[in-house]
């Protein structure tokens, strides 16, 4: 599979340097991925290619290098972001991922492929936990970024109460924690526009200010939140 093909982000590097750490040769990573999983089509090339990035294993492949490495699966990959990678990286079936999140397997399935996830907040708890997955990572993995930040746009400017519950259905987080970063923000946000306006900042001025104050807010929401 070439490097360019969807697939788990591979850490060609970690590969070469837990193979290098057992003292073995690509000839010898090949024989035990074809003896161990019936994989006869890997060869030492094909191991090569993997170590110098030309190539990029499947996850069926993926998982038989682990194996002939004496490895987990999380350690071969670079930083995962997708639902795909997250579940790749802890070496879980699709089929097992949709029964503890509770979900039938097929939705589990096109929740993957658009990368949106529409679960319901025990359903999205349930998806965190099993996935290991902190809550900002969720929300990047599960699509949710874009429509996040829309919320909290219109909660820094309106009334950020009636934006809590919005929040809480699309993030596994207490509600609690989610009031008073929603609260925190919106003070700061007025506090920047007043301020603006007391320096003698006039209309642009004070868009630019928003604008600024906008563009970073999910960082802002997730410094205050946790990650």
């Amino acid at each position: 599979m070439p490097p360019s093909a969807a697939g788990p982000p591979f850490d060609a590097a970690a590969a070469n340097r837990l193979r290098r750490a057992l003292g073995m040769a690509p000839g010898h990573v090949a024989y035990g991925i074809q003896a161990g999983y019936g994989l006869h089509h890997v060869t030492p090339d094909t191991v090569t290619a993997w170590e110098r990035g030309l190539a990029v294993p499947s996850p069926a492949e993926l998982t038989a290098l682990a194996g002939a490495l004496w490895c987990a699966p999380a350690e071969l990959l670079g930083a995962p972001v997708t639902l795909r990678e997250h579940r790749l990286a802890r070496g879980l079936a699709t089929e097992d991922v949709a029964r503890e999140a509770g979900v039938e397997h097929q939705e589990y399935l096109r929740a993957e492929e658009s990368g949106n996830w529409r679960g319901t907040e025990r359903q999205s708890a349930a998806l965190a936990h099993v996935l290991d997955l902190g809550v900002r990572e969720f929300a990047t993995a599960t699509g949710l970024d874009e429509r996040l930040a829309e919320l909290l746009r219109a909660a820094v400017a309106e009334r950020w109460q009636s934006y809590v519950r919005p929040v809480a259905k699309l993030l596994p987080l207490e509600r609690e924690r989610i009031a008073d970063v929603l609260g925190e923000l919106h003070g700061e946000y007025q506090a920047s526009m007043v301020a603006t306006l007391s320096w003698g900042g006039g209309d642009e001025d004070r868009g630019a200010a928003g604008r600024d104050f906008l563009d970073g807010i999910l960082d802002r929401f997730w410094a205050r939140a946790g990650g």
